[in-house]
């Protein structure tokens, strides 16, 4: 326990700062496709969604990647149809919507918007697949401008054709800030004149879910036991036999995580007056200091440890030097805590 202290200052002595860390992640289709024969693709019994994994998910080492599902706005055309799990459907494109659309003035939930202008009207993206990221993959959020994936949007179920690229183009200084899930991009189709019609999906960054919008599949689908438009199967057919005919139609994804480390700085400053001396009792040998060789020698200590302490002196944190740095009068020291969270 100390017994000198030294106030820090918070003008002089204290600062803070935020790092952004990125790490790339490719997920290729022979992933998502479920190539493993004991099965990377999880099924749940409610239907209402299936997970991807990057190894058999009944194994230990196995990690979760992400989410399918599908559904359908109240007030899309494909609602009207007979469809099988309609009312799942409409669910999840209604919990989707409640968190990262939110609602309008009237209490209504909000369609998901194609340029990301919900008050303005412009065409809405109301038959969806979502693709929700695991924590795992996308940290604290997805890094803007990063996104890109490829489908295969043509041809039959087992002669896929027509490779389209979408990305999240620009986004870094033109994301959108209007959905209660934090910030959002739109997932464009190329980059060379891009406009509100070429935007056919969106990515939100901080909730890490890619929405995508049904039309963009204009070929027959179906992973080779089903097929039909993207029509007939939304209405057809249960989600599960749509997120199996997407993934088999997944390319790839790649994006690039971020991890915000927020940082203190303390600068814990010893002039050379200060912390000469050690309140270690072996410090003293018959009430002289063992690091002195004669009387007129100067003071001499060894700093070990840091302490940050509260106002009222309870040790709250403990910094260790990695050796000992000597403290004599002719020297001052600052020594720099940084305390990450």
């Amino acid at each position: 326990m100390a017994t000198t202290f030294k106030t820090l200052n918070s003008a002089n002595d204290v600062t803070s700062t935020r790092t952004l860390l990125h790490e790339a992640i490719p997920l290729t289709g022979t992933i998502a496709s479920g190539t493993y024969t004991d099965g990377n693709i999880k099924t749940y019994s409610h239907g209402m969604f299936e997970s991807v994994y990057d190894y058999p998910y009944l194994s230990s080492s196995a990690n979760h990647i992400f989410d399918i599902t599908t559904g359908y706005a109240s007030n899309s055309s494909l609602s009207g149809a007979a469809s099988v799990q309609n009312s799942k459907k409409l669910n999840v494109y209604s919990q989707m919507a409640q968190v990262l659309v939110g609602y309008d003035a009237t209490g209504s939930i909000q369609s998901f918007d194609q340029d990301g202008d919900i008050a303005g009207g412009g065409t809405k993206i109301n038959e969806a697949i979502f693709v929700n990221f695991s924590r795992l993959l996308t940290k604290d959020e997805i890094k803007k401008g990063s996104f890109i994936t490829s489908f295969l949007t043509g041809g039959t179920p087992d002669a896929r054709t027509d490779t389209l690229t979408l990305q999240d183009h620009n986004a870094a200084t033109s994301y959108k800030v209007n959905s209660p899930a934090g910030e959002y991009g739109i997932l464009y189709t190329s980059s060379v004149g891009i406009t509100a019609d070429s935007g056919v999906g969106l990515v939100y960054y901080q909730a890490g879910v890619a929405v995508l919008t049904g039309s963009i599949f204009d070929g027959t689908m179906g992973p080779g036991y089903s097929s039909g438009t993207y029509d007939s199967l939304a209405t057809g057919s249960s989600i599960e036999v749509m997120a199996n005919s997407f993934r088999n139609r997944l390319v790839d994804i790649s994006f690039n995580n971020t991890v915000e480390l927020n940082s203190t700085v303390y600068f814990c400053r010893a002039s050379h007056n200060e912390f000469n001396y050690s309140n270690n009792p072996t410090y003293l040998s018959s009430s002289q200091i063992r690091v002195k060789n004669s009387t007129t020698d100067n003071p001499v200590s060894y700093v070990t440890t840091v302490g940050l302490y509260s106002s009222d002196n309870e040790l709250l944190a403990v910094a260790k030097l990695s050796e000992p740095l000597k403290k004599d009068p002719n020297t001052e020291v600052t020594l720099r805590v940084r305390l990450d969270f």
